[in-house]
């Protein structure tokens, strides 16, 4: 290959492959798109949408689950790895959605879910039915202690202890989530291959791409050791933050599995892996793998966890990184089907100032569905509650269904979501936020986000370039992207409703605002010293 500093901007361009240089979005399928009037988003659905997808500038489709499953925890509880919920279509819609995103030059990311099935899943059906069936292994049993109790202190995700005993074998079995979602045994070679033939199954259909649900949980401490306790949990947290996971996830021999699920994906040409991990920075890159040899993309949530202070994320974007590995391409995320919206975190106007920073920042942005026109939580009430973890610690409000609402397409009845009454209420604001209302709007969060997506791909510095801290204070963050072959660009963010001044001490620079959450500031001239409106971001190309 060509260095960057002697190819062109056409050249660096192809030297990037797709999942660097382009945008991910991700779609819950049950609320993007109905198509035939049962309230529930399906793959017709996505198909009719894929259009708005390619107008908008995405590069890359990733799909929350679609397979048969009970919907205990609405389809990361798999029955079978290998086929399509009726509820979503078959697997002919599948090959047409498959199909048609090629065609519009685009990818698609299968999520998948390889830590745990439903307790429906015929492996699992076999492995209790005896404790010698040849799939007893493929599970985790283990004997209860002498006074009849759990094996372990170890804490489920969703509310209670991790075990249930099962009457029939007289043994406890593992479940990290619900008790419907048992966890496999990665220490079982058969299981390894069982689950490396999915990917392939899945791969030689043309698939993309994966995204690995709870990647760093796949393999518990061989010895089943007791969690220690969180000495700073809150009574406000989920109820398994009172333990400090140390031995019920992120043990050293994930790599190994990790590892095994990218050479599965080399045998293919451009595929590519997200790995899902809630760590710390330091631990999150060791998933990168040995010289690169683990997962393309692991999740970097910091956006999502972080408090909205310029500081803190100033000091976390550096730490970030510093602390990749020189062949790991980094990535961001604002939001995602498991955490509240960036609108409801951060307030409307601050969501615009958020914007300008996952598609300026280095690495792969994820988009998560109705984030580009504002969609905010929307209040469900109890009775209408859906989601097992909102249900099973009720009084935390803990519930995800108020971030996986339907998509807001239009002001018809059910926001062009389903002509019939959808399976999560809809926002009451959504016949001013929608698709149709935000497009021809210049002032819309539609409009912002298209333009950035539009000045990212067509400038090397965002795709490709260097990422350069410039300041921060309590209410600025402020950094360059530089390529030698390009422009360079200095972006502005306040992260307060009010003024700030930008006046860097050592950084004397001349250049033009291209983007801005105020249009009306666009075009003009600006130097070293310059003040921002609260909610305030801008993007100025460096003379």
């Amino acid at each position: 290959m060509t260095p960057y500093g002697m190819a062109s901007q056409s050249q660096v361009k192809s030297q990037q492959l797709w999942w660097q240089s382009g945008i991910i979005y991700q779609i819950y399928p049950r609320s993007f798109q109905d198509s035939n009037a049962d309230g529930i988003g399906d793959l017709q659905g996505v198909i009719n949408r894929l259009d708005y997808l390619k107008w908008l500038g995405i590069q890359a489709v990733w799909l929350s689950p679609i397979y048969p499953s009970p919907m205990a925890d609405y389809g990361y509880d798999i029955s079978d790895y290998q086929g399509i919920h009726p509820i979503f279509g078959s697997m002919d819609d599948f090959d047409q959605l498959l199909e048609e995103v090629h065609r519009r030059g685009m990818k698609l990311i299968l999520d998948l879910v390889p830590n745990h099935t439903s307790d429906q899943h015929p492996w699992f059906l076999e492995s209790k039915s005896s404790r010698d069936n040849p799939k007893r292994d493929w599970y985790i049993w283990k004997d209860a202690l002498p006074d009849g109790s759990e094996p372990n202190n170890w804490l489920a995700m969703f509310g209670g202890t991790a075990w249930e005993w099962d009457e029939t074998t007289q043994q406890y079995y593992y479940h990290a989530f619900l008790k419907e979602q048992p966890d496999l045994n990665w220490r079982n070679p058969e299981v390894r291959e069982a689950m490396m033939n999915v990917m392939h199954y899945w791969l030689k259909k043309g698939i993309d791409g994966f995204r690995v649900d709870v990647m760093w949980h796949m393999v518990k401490d061989a010895h089943f050791r007791n969690n220690p306790i969180n000495p700073d949990y809150q009574p406000h947290q989920a109820t398994v933050d009172q333990l400090l996971a140390v031995y019920s996830t992120d043990q050293p021999e994930v790599h190994d599995i990790v590892r095994q699920m990218r050479e599965v994906l080399d045998a293919y040409e451009e595929r590519m892996m997200i790995g899902e991990i809630y760590l710390p920075v330091h631990k999150l890159v060791t998933y990168y793998g040995e010289n690169g040899s683990g997962a393309h993309l692991p999740f970097n949530f910091q956006l999502l966890n972080l408090p909205w202070n310029a500081t803190q994320l100033a000091a976390a974007i550096s730490q970030y990184e510093g602390a990749l590995p020189e062949y790991g391409w980094p990535n961001w995320v604002l939001g995602n089907h498991d955490q509240p919206r960036i609108t409801s975190r951060v307030g409307l106007q601050q969501a615009r100032v958020a914007a300008l920073l996952l598609l300026t920042l280095r690495g792969t942005p994820t988009i998560y569905y109705g984030d580009e026109i504002g969609m905010q939580d929307v209040p469900i009430p109890f009775s209408e509650v859906q989601d097992p973890q909102g249900l099973n610690m009720p009084d935390k409000n803990l519930s995800r269904d108020p971030a996986r609402t339907p998509m807001q397409w239009n002001a018809s009845t059910y926001a062009g979501f389903s002509s019939e009454k959808p399976w999560l209420r809809l926002s009451s604001t959504y016949r001013r936020l929608n698709v149709e209302s935000e497009k021809d709007n210049p002032f819309s969060m539609l409009t912002l986000y298209k333009r950035l997506i539009d000045l990212r791909q067509k400038e090397l510095s965002f795709t490709a370039g260097d990422y350069i801290p410039v300041y921060s204070d309590q209410q600025i963050l402020a950094y360059k992207r530089t390529h030698e072959n390009a422009p360079a660009f200095l972006i502005v963010l306040n992260l307060t409703h009010r003024p700030a001044y930008f006046k860097p001490e050592h950084d004397a620079f001349k250049g033009t605002i291209v983007l801005s959450t105020l249009p009306e500031e666009e075009g003009q001239e600006v130097d070293s010293y310059f003040a921002l409106s609260g909610d305030q971001g801008i993007i100025i190309r460096l003379h």
